[in-house]
């Protein structure tokens, strides 16, 4: 397995040797050299053809200067992990990055089988954490969640394995409110905190550097919703937990042309102002990738008939919005063919916007 974990430097080094690429496409987060655009591994079938395409386009995009890569145990029914870990494996081997320059987070929390094994969903389920006791009746919801501790460590190894590392520099725990919508917000809170303790172990244990929350609904909703969360509650917790020095640094969540409250809707508390959750994670020193930039294709065409980007290619154009959005340190595209990656990565030639440009943009946008 592969030792260590991105550091300043690797990721400050990373970015030294892609010196084409705008100094502005990288932000520093917790010391870290992040790319403002990172790769996600969501989609795909689980079998060894996406596995090579998936493998190829992780490296292709590391080699085109994108350091940050987002996956999780359940894409591909594990699958993604190890094509993941396979393409960090094989530029390592070939000296064309060391460990300490890239940054690679997953995500533990749903319930997923092995893609490579062929068996049914829910006698691996039985066999594997059933009968081994990892998980008793009642642990799993109705949405196919979980996290109970022993569920969560069982798959922080096997997402170790997966990846081929000994260190995840970021572990999310993966749509939990969304998972368990038959919780109250106090049961879902008093197992939140569970799950900090644990993961707080883990970071003294050295097995992940950073833990957060991936999400859908929760930092986006009303908060009269019963899938409200307060983001200013969770630091607390994980204050009181781990001090100052606390691992919760990153949240995920969906920001885009359609899904655009992160931004706009002022759900969130902070010391008692009423702010957006961008706004709330920026107060709170929580930093926030975004997933679904083009909403699986679906917004591409949308983008292509809108006046504000006739410059720009549509996926360029989408990217380019999200990541000058302040408070957003990378949208997270999901890209496998080689056509894609290319596409895709042609935002990384130019510099973000400026404040002011981002602001006409929005007048636009509205207008």
């Amino acid at each position: 397995m592969i030792s260590g974990f991105a550091t300043s430097e690797g990721t400050k080094n990373f970015m030294a040797k892609h010196d084409s690429i705008p100094d502005k496409n990288f932000n520093v987060f917790e010391e870290l050299f992040l790319s403002n655009v990172g790769i996600g591994t969501y989609l795909g079938n689980p079998d060894s053809e996406t596995d090579t395409a998936v493998t190829d386009a992780v490296k292709k995009s590391i080699m085109s200067g994108i350091n940050v890569i987002d996956t999780a145990i359940n894409y591909r029914a594990q699958k993604a992990e190890r094509s993941v870990g396979k393409a960090i494996v094989d530029l390592i081997e070939e000296k064309k990055i060391s460990r300490d320059q890239v940054f690679v987070s997953t995500k533990n929390g749903y319930v997923t089988n092995d893609g490579d094994i062929q068996e049914d969903f829910m006698q691996y389920v039985m066999r594997e954490f059933g009968k081994t006791g990892i998980v008793k009746e009642g642990d799993i919801s109705s949405g196919y969640h979980c996290m109970t501790i022993p569920y969560l460590e069982d798959q922080l190894n096997r997402s170790l394995k997966n990846l081929d590392l000994e260190c995840i520099d970021l572990m999310y725990l993966h749509n939990a409110v969304e998972g368990h919508p038959e919780l109250s917000k106090e049961e879902f809170l008093e197992k939140l905190t569970s799950v900090i303790e644990f993961y707080e172990e883990k970071r003294k244990e050295g097995k992940i550097r950073f833990y957060g929350m991936a999400t859908w609904e929760c930092f986006r909703t009303d908060e009269n919703n019963n899938m409200f969360l307060s983001l200013e509650k969770v630091v607390d917790i994980a204050k009181k937990i781990g001090g100052e020095n606390h691992g919760f640094r990153f949240i995920q969540l969906p920001y885009n042309f359609q899904f655009d409250q992160a931004y706009i809707k002022r759900n969130q508390s902070v010391q008692t102002e009423q702010v957006s959750i961008l706004e709330s994670a920026q107060k709170l020193g929580v930093g926030v990738f975004t997933s679904v930039p083009l909403m699986q294709g679906k917004l591409l065409e949308w983008v292509k008939n809108s006046a504000a980007f006739t410059s720009f290619t549509p996926s360029v154009a989408a990217l380019q919005f999200i990541r000058s959005t302040p408070g957003v340190l990378s949208p997270l595209i999901g890209q496998k063919s080689d056509v894609h990656v290319s596409e895709n990565l042609e935002v990384m030639k130019i510099p973000p916007f400026s404040e002011n440009e981002f602001q006409d943009i929005i007048k636009k946008l509205i207008s």
